[in-house]
C-alpha cells in the first residue's frame, strides 16, 4: 500500500499460495462477524450512564481521496476502514474474515467465486447494500475513464484488464449479481487468496445513486454515503476529519468507540506534543509518528514499543535519465550507504538493514520465513573504495566529465528529511557528488513520482497481502504500475510471469527469490535501504488499538475502560 512511511500493488494476477488455500477459504465460510459486548456510551447493568467513548490520532496530510476507486495510500486507507465494509476485512494478522459476505465459495477448480452476502447491511442513507453495489464498484475502479491506478488489482477477474485497458466491455467482466445478495466472480486463473483481496479498497462497494455522474461526491461529508462501522459527521479540509458510530451498521455491538476525532498534523513535534497534553491518544503505524531525536528516549525509557512490520524503506532511482541510467552508477550509490549507521544515528528504531525488498516478515515455502529460505545478505556489500571504482566506470561508460545536478525528492516529514540528509552527506564523502534535497507536499510527491518528475525519490512498501509476490511483482515487473523508477529487465519480466504458473507455490517463490536478486543484486533497480519497524505511543485505558502485521493503525475495533 502506498504510505507516507511506505508504498502500492499487482498487475496481473498470481498462482501462488496454494498451501494457504484450505485456511484462508475456512477463515471466509462462515460468519466471524459475531457481535461482542458493547463498552460503549450507554447504561450498565446498575442503570448507572456511560461515558462515550472517544478515540483520537493524527495522520499527517489530507486524505487524497476516500473514494475507493481512487484511492491508493495509507492515510486514506486508515480512515476508509472506517467509513467502509467490504466484502471481506483483515485481522490484525492480516487473515481475512468475513464481512459483508456471509458465505464464499469457491468452485474445485478455484475460477469461480459465489458470494452471499449478508441482508442486514445498509448504507448511511438507509439502502439496503446490496451485490449489484459490488458489481457497479468494481466494474466502475475497471472503467479508464475513471482513472483509478489501482484498477490492477482487480485483473485477477475475467476481462478485467481487458476492459481497463479499452479493449473490452463492462458486460464480459467476470463479475454479476446474480441476485440482491449472490455476487458470482470468475477469475482467470485459481487465486486461493482472493478472500485476502477482497478487503482491499479497491475492492469496496460504492453507492451507485450517489456516485454515478458526480465526481466530487467523496470530496465532502455531506455528500459521502457509506456503509462502514463509521459515517463521516465533519470534514473540515487540512484540519480534521470527525467520525461517529453508525447506529445501522449491522454489527454495531461490536464497536465501542462513539466518537474518533483524526487531527490532520504534519510536523511529528506537534503529533508529539498534542500526545504529550493529552489531546491525542495515539502515535504510530501511519497515524503521526514519535520525533526522530526523542524515538530512543521513549523507547529506552518504555513508553512507547518497537514492532516490525512487513514494509520497507528504500530510494527510487529513475532508470531512464542521466546518470542513473547506469547500472554501475546505481550500484555505486547503494553501495556507499552505510544501512546500520542509518539505523543507529538516524532512524534509531531497531530496524533492519534491507539490501533486498521483501521483509523478514513475509511467509515463504515450507512454513518458514522468505528470507529465511532466500536471504537477501549476498545480494551486495556496502564498499566506499569499490563504489568509488564502479561510480568513475559507470560515468565514462555515460561519457561524463562532471556529475550533473540530481535532486533527491522525499514527502515532507522530519524523519524523511534527516534521513535524506544523512545519506546525501555519505555520497558526498564516499563518492565526491553534490545532491540537492527537494521535499514535498504529501499528494503532490505522489504525482511527481508518478509523473517520473524526479532524479532519486524516497520510497516506501507495505504489504496488502502476506506474501512476496506483493514486494516482487509490484515493484520490479515492468509493467506494474508502482514500478515507479521505470526499472526493466526482460529477464526479470520473464521470472515473474513464469512465477504466475509455476507448478508449485515453493517454484513460483524460487522464481521471485531470482526476480529479486537480479534486480538489486545485478542491476540495483531500486536501492533498499532498511526493513521498517513501527513505533508506537498510545494512552493508558485503551484495548485493541495495535498496528497491524503491515505496519498501518488498527482501530476500528478498539475500546477504552
Amino acid at each position: 500500500m502506498l504510505v507516507k512511511g511506505n508504498f502500492k500493488k499487482p498487475v496481473q494476477f498470481m498462482l501462488v499460495l496454494v498451501i494457504a488455500f484450505s485456511m484462508l477459504l475456512a477463515a471466509c465460510s462462515s460468519d466471524n462477524n459475531k457481535p461482542t459486548p458493547s463498552n460503549n456510551g450507554g447504561t450498565n447493568n446498575g442503570g448507572e450512564t456511560k461515558a462515550p467513548q472517544e478515540f483520537r490520532f493524527t495522520i499527517g496530510s489530507e486524505p487524497p481521496s476516500l473514494d475507493p476507486a481512487l484511492m491508493t495510500d495509507a492515510q486514506s486507507g486508515i480512515v476508509a476502514s472506517g467509513l467502509y465494509e467490504g466484502l471481506t476485512r483483515l485481522n490484525t494478522k492480516g487473515e481475512p474474515e468475513n464481512a459483508i459476505a456471509k458465505e464464499i465459495k469457491a468452485s474445485e477448480d478455484g475460477k469461480t467465486y459465489t458470494i452471499t452476502l449478508r441482508e442486514d447491511a445498509k448504507w448511511s442513507n438507509g439502502d439496503p447494500v446490496t451485490a449489484h453495489d459490488f458489481e457497479y464498484a468494481w466494474k466502475r475502479s475497471l472503467n479508464p475513464e475513471t482513472g483509478s491506478e489501482y484498477a490492477y488489482m482487480l485483473f485477477y477477474i475475467e476481462n478485467a484488464e481487458k476492459f481497463n485497458s479499452g479493449e473490452g466491455t463492462a458486460d464480459e467482466v467476470g463479475v454479476k449479481a446474480t441476485g440482491d445478495y449472490t455476487l458470482e466472480v470468475q477469475l482467470n486463473s485459481p487465486a486461493p487468496y482472493f478472500p485476502s483481496l477482497l478487503a482491499h479498497y479497491t475492492y469496496l462497494p460504492v453507492h451507485e445513486g450517489t456516485v454515478d455522474g458526480k465526481p466530487e461526491w467523496a470530496a465532502e461529508a455531506n455528500t459521502i454515503v457509506s456503509n462502514g462501522p463509521f459515517v463521516l459527521k465533519q470534514w473540515v479540509h487540512a484540519d480534521k476529519l470527525l467520525l461517529e458510530k453508525n447506529p445501522d451498521y449491522y454489527n454495531k455491538d461490536a464497536i465501542n468507540f462513539d466518537k474518533v476525532t483524526i487531527s490532520i498534523v504534519e510536523d511529528e513535534s506537534t503529533v508529539f506534543q498534542l500526545f504529550e497534553t493529552n489531546k491525542i491518544d495515539w502515535i504510530g503505524a501511519q497515524a503521526g509518528s514519535v520525533p526522530p531525536d526523542l524515538t530512543k528516549k521513549m523507547i529506552d525509557e518504555g513508553r512507547a514499543e518497537v514492532t516490525s512490520v512487513a514494509s520497507v524503506y528504500y530510494y527510487l532511482f529513475n532508470n531512464n535519465k542521466v546518470p542513473f541510467n547506469n547500472a554501475k552508477v546505481r550500484k555505486a550509490f547503494s553501495m556507499s550507504i552505510d544501512r546500520q549507521s542509518l539505523i543507529d544515528n538516524v532512524a534509531q528504531a531497531n530496524q533492519q538493514p534491507a539490501y533486498g525488498l521483501v521483509p523478514p516478515s513475509i511467509a515463504g515455502p515450507d512454513g518458514k520465513m522468505f528470507r529465511e529460505v532466500y536471504p537477501d545478505t549476498g545480494y551486495f556489500q556496502e564498499n566506499a573504495d569499490e563504489a568509488k571504482k564502479l561510480f568513475e566506470e559507470g560515468m565514462a561508460e555515460l561519457g561524463l566529465t562532471a556529475f550533473p545536478e540530481v535532486t533527491l525528492l522525499y514527502n515532507t516529514s522530519e524523519g524523511h528529511k534527516k534521513l535524506a540528509e544523512a545519506v546525501v552527506d555519505m555520497w558526498r564523502k564516499s563518492l565526491g557528488v553534490e545532491v540537492k534535497l527537494a521535499n514535498q507536499e504529501w499528494g503532490t510527491f505522489l504525482e511527481s513520482r508518478k509523473a517520473g518528475q524526479f532524479d532519486i525519490a524516497r520510497s516506501g512498501w507495505g504489504a496488502d497481502i502476506n506474501h512476496p509476490i506483493n514486494f516482487t511483482f509490484d515493484l520490479i515487473h515492468p509493467k506494474s504500475g508502482n514500478n515507479d523508477g521505470k526499472y526493466n529487465n526482460p529477464k526479470v519480466e520473464k521470472l515473474l510471469d513464469d512465477s504466475l504458473v509455476a507448478s508449485s507455490s515453493e517454484e513460483s517463490m524460487k522464481m521471485m527469490a531470482e526476480a529479486e536478486k537480479v534486480a538489486v543484486s545485478e542491476d540495483m533497480g531500486v536501492l533498499p535501504t532498511f526493513y521498517y519497524t513501527t513505533v508506537t505511543m498510545l494512552k493508558d485505558g485503551f484495548e485493541g488499538v495495535i498496528s497491524d502485521y503491515s505496519g498501518h493503525l488498527d482501530w476500528v475495533h478498539g475500546s477504552k475502560k
